[in-house]
């Protein structure tokens, strides 16, 4: 019959696991002598507590593995993590070495099974977007994770998303940073989470756009997703239609392969436009609307949109599938990314000018697809003529270079991002350094594009300020 009876805090416990452990160790409670219980209010050792008792000192290794296993729920974790401490602390130092030994497979197993629950939390957890009753906006996500790791988990949002007022929502309880302190709550229900934002509009389209058919393996998919987080993820509602039409999506472009296009010199063509003199901008885009493509097939030069006098200028890095369709700057998945942003820092559209460095659309084509390919410095250096002439037009108070290439068109030399981000000068012109918003949606970790997209709305709250469009 057990001598001892051990009540922790139901979930994770490991305050009141390593007072336990080290109350038994200082009595030598054998491991078969001690059972351990969990409740809401537990009192370890009844009324009288535990006492104090002197530390044990552990092999390196051992305290972390400890940490992580008070998380899993299988009910026997203390027992077999006090068994551990037991064994260390009667000579075996080295046991965690010993891979044969059951106890040590059984806890690495379950060490494994949490690290991988965490991983999957910092992964697949989706903050969505509300705005309350005064206006401000907050993010909120919900999670079922498999064992008690969400507090094991906050560190990494806060970490994160410090400049978010945000809520995660679990079924094991709930978290709320304000931006300045972390507050533990109840558990919660799904339906009290929102399930989408517009976000996940663009996301979405994103997704489809990149989506490669010839390389589709739902065995894999399910390995590195698993389908119990896929009704939190706005992409997956799309993945079965994309997976069931693979196969004839992969035949037809077997079927329709085009051959390489036929590359021109991109040089000649925009020195040979150089040479022109425009004395307005309407004029400058009739000699670029004529010019030749630097990649045949492109449908059209695609120009700069807004007013003259505008007071803030984007300039990004050059026209996308959707752009040279339509004809218009920023109307495909990074044009729906860069909308939602400027609508959340107050600026309209419609009061801003919008162009990009590269005026054409250069892709790859595969199949019937048509890949974006990034302009080199050459072509970029050779378009900056008409990006200037453009801008001496339209005499913005604030230009703002959206990813690299726009920084190269608009300094004239390449300079990080992340070195330089925020306000910049161009010249003479007062600017701005930020991502593009292209670069939201390549990022492959979910809460990595829920981060980037809080910098890019609080850059463009800031260049709303310096560009004169706060309210």
């Amino acid at each position: 019959m057990a001598r001892h009876r051990v009540t922790l805090r139901a979930g994770a416990d490991l305050d009141g696991f390593r007072q336990a452990v080290r109350w038994l160790i200082a009595v030598e409670a054998a491991p078969e002598d001690v059972v351990f219980g969990l409740a809401d209010a537990p009192d370890l050792l009844g009324a009288g507590g535990i006492g104090d008792a002197p530390a044990i000192i552990l092999p390196r290794g051992v305290g972390e593995m400890i940490g992580s296993i008070v998380c899993h729920r299988d009910p026997q974790r203390y027992a077999s993590l006090y068994a551990l401490v037991w064994r260390i602390s009667r000579g075996e130092r080295a046991l965690l070495e010993v891979q044969s030994d059951p106890l040590v497979h059984r806890l690495e197993r379950m060490w494994k099974s949490v690290r991988r629950d965490l991983h999957k939390m910092h992964a697949f957890l989706r903050f969505r977007s509300l705005r309350d009753a005064t206006g401000e906006e907050r993010y909120i996500a919900w999670f079922e994770p498999d064992h008690f790791i969400l507090d094991a988990a906050a560190p990494f949002f806060v970490e994160r998303f410090r400049s978010m007022d945000w809520r995660i929502l679990t079924p094991i309880g709930s978290l709320h940073w304000d931006r300045e302190r972390l507050v533990a709550g109840p558990p919660a229900k799904r339906e009290e989470a929102p399930t989408g934002d517009a976000f996940e509009d663009g996301w979405t389209a994103y997704y489809e756009s990149i989506f490669n058919p010839a390389r589709v393996n739902p065995t894999v998919m399910r390995a590195h997703m698993p389908r119990k987080y896929w009704r939190n993820l706005p992409e997956t509602a799309a993945i079965p239609d994309l997976v069931r039409t693979a196969r004839a999506q992969v035949q037809d472009m077997v079927r329709r392969q085009a051959p390489p296009p036929v590359r021109r010199d991109p040089v000649k063509a925009v020195a040979a436009m150089a040479t022109q003199d425009p004395t307005t901008l309407e004029a400058l885009n009739r000699i670029i609307a004529a010019a030749e493509p630097l990649v045949p097939g492109a449908t059209r030069a695609v120009l700069g949109e807004g007013p003259i006098a505008a007071r803030i200028a984007f300039v990004g890095e050059q026209p996308g599938d959707q752009e040279d369709l339509e004809g218009r700057p920023f109307v495909g998945p990074a044009g729906q990314v860069l909308d939602h942003a400027l609508a959340l820092a107050g600026i309209d559209r419609g009061a801003v000018y919008l162009t990009n460095a590269v005026k054409h659309f250069k892709f790859e084509r595969r199949g019937e697809r048509r890949i974006h390919a990034r302009p080199t410095a050459g072509e970029v250096k050779h378009y900056r003529w008409w990006l200037e002439k453009e801008l001496d037009f339209v005499r913005p108070g604030l230009v703002v270079a959206l990813g690299a290439t726009a920084v190269l068109a608009l300094a004239g030399k390449a300079l990080p991002i992340a070195a330089n981000r925020g306000p910049a000068r161009f010249g003479e012109r007062p600017g701005f350094i930020t991502t593009h918003p292209s670069y939201i949606l390549r990022l492959p970790d979910a809460a990595a594009r829920r981060e980037a997209e809080a910098r890019f709305v609080a850059d463009m709250r800031r260049i709303a300020v310096l560009g004169g469009l706060a309210s």
